[in-house]
């Protein structure tokens, strides 16, 4: 019965004179989220309105999910086009709609008519009395509430006319891409892949950088890392995932400095690199899934000490969240079952029996320092054999 879908956005209706590009790019956003969808789609704009137009055969509900991914859509219309063919016709289709969508009639109803098209015969409040006679007609069970109708039926006069009575709650947010880029530190745990989450919500492209560490972390755990990025891409889109080999970098911390420090060194070195990798690709900042207290590497302390080696802003959505919040939105957005997946994350291979909680920055730095030898040519050839991977 539907073959198209009005979006409706929310923040984007904000805009103002920029409000133009906001709908381009939540277009391009609705046409890869759509790519993978059986049937082929029309995606245009007109008049303050987005339309995704099925040409033929389509999954209703494979469409509907994919729509419900994308961020800045706050609300997903599904719609059926009349044809200008006068008022007759068009109480005929509306009739035939009650019937189809509510085999149930005993509801109450509202009809909304917008004119957008002023050379209409009928006036809003005409079209209005009009239908819902023709409906009371039709269906004398049902009743008219104009207050609080269980039935909104919403009629738009434009080049065509459009009825629609239901909308499917959307993700929010503002479209991928009208924000920035930054780069997540994405691990195989269950905080970093809603860390970017809810970065791309907020309308930024997601990069990602994956510390692996053979043949302590083996190719599944890679693996999981690679299907959680494309998990997370399906919100926000291509996901261009920098694999680094770590490994030799871990050894060398592990034998030249203090083991109570050696997560709070390992994760500065990690964050060096990962900010060489988005200032080389363009990225406006750094993001991690860290909360304050989770675990002894993100103490306020440890979050100074880990901060201090960057020049880009570190973003943490997370910061405030307790676990259990994480967890429910990782459920929510499809990454738990893979982040729980029981292979190695190569942060917990060389992991302190009693790891310094409240580390004095200075301290840190003067045991760097003994790792002034080899640590530059171990960061050089990292960056140099990295892999990219395209998560999509």
């Amino acid at each position: 019965m539907f073959t198209a879908f009005l979006i409706k956005y929310a923040e984007i209706g904000i805009k103002g004179k920029n409000r133009h590009l906001f709908e381009d790019a939540l277009m391009h956003q609705i046409k890869f989220a759509l790519k993978k969808c059986e049937g082929k789609f029309s995606i245009h704009k007109s008049q303050g309105r987005i339309y995704v137009e099925a040409q033929g055969e389509f999954d209703y509900d494979e469409t509907v999910k994919s729509l419900k991914n994308v961020f800045g859509i706050s609300g997903i219309c599904p719609v059926v086009y009349v044809e200008d063919e006068g008022f007759e016709k068009l109480c005929d289709t509306v009739v035939r709609y009650i019937a189809d969508v509510y085999p149930d009639r005993e509801k109450t109803f509202k009809v909304h008519a917008r004119r957008a098209r002023k050379d209409y015969p009928k006036e809003s409040m005409e079209i209005n009395a009009d239908l819902g006679e023709a409906i009371l007609n039709a269906y004398p069970e049902m009743s008219v509430d104009v207050h609080d109708p269980e039935i909104l039926l919403c009629v738009e006069i434009r080049e065509k006319i459009y009825l629609y009575s239901e909308t499917i709650p959307g993700p929010g947010g503002m479209p991928v891409g009208t924000g920035g880029k930054a780069m997540l530190l994405l691990s195989g745990g269950i905080d970093s892949p809603v860390a970017g989450y809810m970065i791309a919500k907020r309308g930024v492209k997601i990069d990602a950088v994956y510390f692996h560490a053979p043949p302590y972390t083996s190719e599944r755990a890679k693996q999981k890392v690679v299907d959680l990025a494309r998990i997370v891409s399906a919100y926000a889109g291509p996901v261009w995932l920098h694999v680094i080999n770590f490994t030799d970098i871990q050894l060398y911390i592990h034998e030249k400095c203090p083991h109570e420090e050696l997560t709070i060194i390992m994760r500065r070195y990690m964050m060096r690199i990962a900010e060489h990798i988005a200032m080389e690709t363009g990225c406006l900042g750094l993001i991690t899934g860290e909360s304050i207290g989770q675990v002894a590497s993100q103490t306020l302390n440890s979050l100074i000490a880990t901060n201090e080696v960057c020049e880009l802003p570190v973003y943490r959505p997370l910061i405030g969240f307790d676990k259990q919040e994480i967890v429910e939105v990782a459920q929510k957005i499809g990454t738990f079952e893979t982040s729980i997946l029981p292979y190695e994350d190569c942060c917990t291979i060389f992991v302190a029996k009693h790891p310094v909680t409240k580390p004095n920055v200075n301290i840190i730095r003067r045991h760097e320092h003994n790792l002034d030898e080899g640590i530059e040519e171990l960061v050089k050839t990292a960056l140099e054999t990295k892999e990219l991977i395209v998560a999509e």
